[in-house]
Formats: structure tokens, sequence, C-alpha cells
């Protein structure tokens, strides 16, 4: 296998004017300017002290004519209000390397419910803009001068003005552009070992929800597997738990920046004896525009079983993914936990599973101790031999959980043995599927938060798709919907009851004359909170290929918070 390279605003407070005193004996007068008599000076002070209220009094009487969109209510105790958000990214990482496979990138906005309307929204490789080359350092030009004015074409030339580039419109080059809401786009994304990672960008009516998946199926018979994954935001910090560099993993950490300025990261491996400290895994510069990626075995010290990496940014922001392969036995990308916290819930473990390896970190500060929960059809309850692990401060614990799920879909939960006793952690799941003639795939699930509102994964198959829903507290209900296809098709919707902590697994709402894939959509109608997952099973060739992606909060509105009128302002 080849390995993958690597590379203020200020207030002046008015005075009161006030009668001179008297100079003490011997003691001569403050004078005003040469030449000019004391009283002629306080003159003056006192007529610009009248010019400043003069204008004090128009600037009050302005703000009271003209007083803000939308005022809150006088009680100042308004509740923020709601507003979608207006422009989305994510960056996808570098296909999958060192194996021949084919990439698909799919978008999808779910249809809106708001007032939002244009935009657009499209895939870039390499996403930052180029520099061009007038734009070279120069000294800069004198206050005044002609080179300080805006670009602009002489007046009465009659050459039209340059307009500056829409940074809200899709560049000429774009992989692949969404065209509206409520129907996918996919596309083929560049494969190979120099393969860049995407940038992805909707705006206007095409950024509340949007989305973007990528999925790579290999066939070659030494690794034949799916990988898929829902790109991510840019970050300063990303969570991997589940990455190994024993046997015959081969595992590395794709990063992207999409920005116009170089990034710096470190990468923090923790194994079971804690902190792996190497120089090469700090400090490394990620160039604007570029993807990079790093083999976890370069910067390991030696073959450790069980790996959590954190993946920290000192400037800038990037896109982070980790990739794990484990020779024929499967491969898949870890998916980035949750940020640490005391309880992770896992969905998403299928019934057929054939076995279950849990990796959970514990930060330095304190040991954890946690109890393991299945979340069944009926609810919550502790798999028999398997009821709880201990992760000692700043190292990595593992354990094999089996054939656990025991022929019933599942969702997995960590938390505090003592309630009075909650560590922060990170937890990762690795789960083999077996088919009939004993070869294998893996997949990767982690700790992720409830689907909120609503929540999407763009790419599905005919066939090919099962959602898992856990109710992590009270009994909920849920709507699923399937999206129209990229290439045609109605949208269908399936409403589903969750009992309190169960789980629930249903196959994906298919739109009716499906042409092409289609995305599906969660939504939390009533109850408690809910997690979920959408398996994507596709066998070839006596393996039973599939990746797993958890569905999380689209976070497409943003609260708004209410400002209430103070004129005031303007005196203090």
């Amino acid at each position: 296998m080849k390995k993958p390279a690597f590379g203020k605003k200020s207030a002046a407070r008015a005075e009161q004017p006030v009668e001179p005193a008297a100079a003490p004996a011997g003691v001569a007068e403050p004078a005003g300017a040469p030449g000019t008599a004391p009283g002629r000076s306080a003159g003056k002070t006192t007529q610009s002290l009248l010019a400043a209220a003069v204008v004090l009094a128009a600037v009050f009487g302005i703000a009271e004519l003209r007083p803000p969109a939308g005022p809150a209510k006088a009680d100042g105790g308004a509740a923020p209000s709601t507003a979608q958000v207006e422009r989305t990214a994510a960056v996808c990482p570098q296909p999958f390397q060192g194996l021949t496979g084919s990439t698909t990138l799919t978008a999808y906005t779910p249809p809106g419910t708001g007032s939002a309307t244009g935009g657009a929204s499209w895939l870039s490789e390499q996403a930052a803009p180029a520099t061009p080359p007038s734009a070279a350092p120069s000294a800069p030009a004198p206050s005044g001068s002609p080179a300080a004015a805006p670009s602009a074409a002489p007046s009465g030339s009659g050459a039209p003005a340059t307009p500056a580039p829409d940074k809200n419109a899709a560049p000429a080059d774009a992989k692949l552009t969404l065209g509206k809401p409520g129907t996918p786009a996919t596309g083929p994304a560049s494969n190979g070992d120099a393969a860049p990672g995407t940038g992805a960008v909707a705006t206007g009516a095409l950024a509340p929800g949007f989305t973007v998946s990528q999925t790579t199926v290999v066939t070659e018979q030494r690794g034949t597997g799916l990988s898929g994954l829902t790109c991510t935001p840019e970050s300063t910090s990303f969570w991997f738990a589940g990455a190994s560099t024993a046997g015959d993993r081969v595992d590395y950490v794709s990063l992207v920046n999409p920005e116009s300025s170089a990034a710096v990261v470190d990468i923090k491996l923790y194994g079971d004896k804690g902190l792996i400290d190497n120089d090469a895994a700090n400090g490394i510069t990620v160039a604007p525009g570029s993807s990079q990626s790093v083999l976890l075995s370069t910067i390991s010290k030696g073959a450790v079983t069980d790996l959590a990496v954190h993946v920290v940014v000192r400037s800038g922001r990037i896109g982070a993914a980790l990739h794990a392969a484990d020779g024929a036995k499967g491969a898949d990308w870890v998916p980035a936990s949750a940020e640490p916290a005391a309880t992770q819930v896992m969905p998403g473990l299928p019934a057929d599973a054939t076995a279950a390896r849990l990796v959970v970190w514990a930060p330095p500060e304190d040991d954890a101790d946690l109890k393991i929960q299945l979340s069944g059809k009926n609810g919550w309850f502790t798999p028999a031999g398997n009821e709880s692990i201990h992760v000692k401060a700043g190292m990595v614990a593992a354990v094999d959980l089996g054939k656990v799920t025991r022929d019933e879909v599942a969702g997995l939960r960590l938390s505090p043995s003592d309630d009075r006793h909650p560590t922060k952690i990170v937890a990762g799941l690795r789960v083999d599927r077996t088919g009939g003639n004993g070869k294998s795939e893996a997949a990767w699930l982690t700790g992720s938060g409830p689907v909120g509102a609503r929540a999407t994964v763009a790419d599905n198959r005919a066939g090919a798709s099962t959602v898992f829903l856990t109710s992590t507290g009270d009994a909920a209900t849920v709507k699923v919907t399937g999206s129209a296809g990229s290439g045609g098709g109605t949208p269908a919707t399936k409403e589903v009851q969750l009992p309190a902590g169960g789980t629930v697994a249903i196959p994906a709402p298919e739109p009716a004359g499906l042409n092409g894939v289609f995305a599906v959509t969660v939504e939390t109608e009533s109850g408690g909170p809910v997690v979920a997952a959408r398996m994507l099973a596709l066998p070839a060739k006596d393996v039973p290929m599939f990746t797993v992606q958890a569905l999380r909060d689209d976070h497409s509105t943003v609260q708004v918070p209410q400002a209430t009128q103070d004129p005031g302002v303007v005196l203090r």
C-alpha cells in the first residue's frame, strides 16, 4: 500500500463651564492664545461648549426620531429572535489514499421555511482564493495621494470601474454546484494520492442546513471497502478515538486549509501510557489552499494498539479528518467526536455486528469510572459481562465487547458510574460486520449530540440506507424524510415513535420515482432528545461493505439578541 505523503470607539465627557477663580497672590492668571486677553479666551471656550451642546442635542434628537428597527419591549426582558444563517461552509478531506478507489461528493440543502432568497452553493478543490500577482506587498501610499484612493476609472474617462469579485458567487472552476434547496447535487471527486481536499460553501437560501457527504468505494482485492463521512466545518480542535498503528493498520490524519493564510497544527496522540510526545507532531504548517496528510505511524513512536488523537490548531482554521485501514479487515473514516463530555452517546450499532471494540480517553486531570449501557427496543440496559470501564487520567483504555448487540440494533452510552464524579471523556467504537464467506468490513462510531430541530445526511442510495434513531431521555416523535433524487423523484416522509431510552431502525424513506442519490433528513417533532445515524451498505465481492455517519444538528438558525433604544448612550 502506498503511504500518504506528509508532508474603539471613544467618548468625550462634556464638562460644565465654571467661573474662573481668582489667582492666588503672587501667581499669574492663565492666559489664552498669545496676544489674547484672558476674558476673550473664556468667551471662546464658552462658545465651543455651547456648540458641542448643540451637536449633542441634534444627535439626541436624531436618535429619538429614528429608532432602531424592531425595538425590544420596554421591560428589557425580551427574548432573542431567531434568524436563518446566511452562509455555511464545510471542508472535505483528501480522498482515500493508498488504494485505487472511486470517490463521490454529494451536496444538499433541505427546503427552507424562512424568507431567505437567492444565494449560491459550490464545492472547490483547495478552496483558498489565489493571490493575484498585483497584490505583492509594496510601500504604503501617502495619505491623500492618488494611489491611496479607491480603484476606479477616472471621472469622465468613460472606462467602466472594475467590479470587486463577489465572494458569494460560485467560482468558475467550482467542482460541483448546488442549484436549489430540496434536490441534491452529486459528482466525482479527484482520486489518487495527490488529490486535494475540498472546500464547500453555501450562501443565502442555500445556507440553512447545507451539508456535504464524501463516499469512497474501493474494490481492490487487498482492500475492498466503503469509506464515508459528512464533511465538517473548519475549526481549531478535533478529537478522534479508535485510531491505531499496530498490526496491519494504516491510519492517517488529513489536514485541509481552505483559508488564504497558513495554519499551524499540533497532533497530540494518547495511548495506554498517556501522551506520546514527539516533536515531529508539533508545529505542522499547512499552506493556504493546500492539503496535507500525516501517517500516524511516523509520529507514534512504535506500534500502539489503541489511540486517541487530538488535532489542535495554533493559528488559523482547518478541516481535519482521520482515516483508518486495517488491511483486508476493513477501512473507513473515523468520525470526529463531540467535544469531551461526562456522557457520550454513540448511535448506529447494526443488529448483525459481529464484533465491537470500545476506546475511551480520559483527561490528564482525573480518572474516569464509567458505566456502559445499550439502548435496545425497550430502553436502556447493561450488557452482561461489560458493565463498566475504568480509564486512568491522561490515558486510553479499550475493551472488546464482542457481539454486544445480540442481533438487535442499538445505541451505546457511557456515563459516570458516580454522578458526583463526572469526568469529561472522548470515546469511539469500532464495529465489524462479517459476510458468509468470512470476509469482514469495519466502521467507526463516535460520541454524538442530538439532532435538535433538524439534521441531514446527503448521500443515500436505493435500497442501501438504514436510519438508526435513539431516544436518550423521554419518549419522542421524529419525522424522517427522503428528499427528491439528484436526477428526479418525489420526496417521501415517515413519522417514527421512539420509546423512552429506546432505539429504532428503519429503511430510509425513498422518493417515488427515484433517479440518482437522495438525502435523508431527521426532524424532532416532540418529546426528548434524539441521536441518529445512517448506515449505507453496498455489498461487493462477498464483502459486507458499509459505513455509518451520525446525523448532527444543522444549526440552520441563530439567536439574534434584542436591543433596547437608549439615546443617552451619546452622553456616556
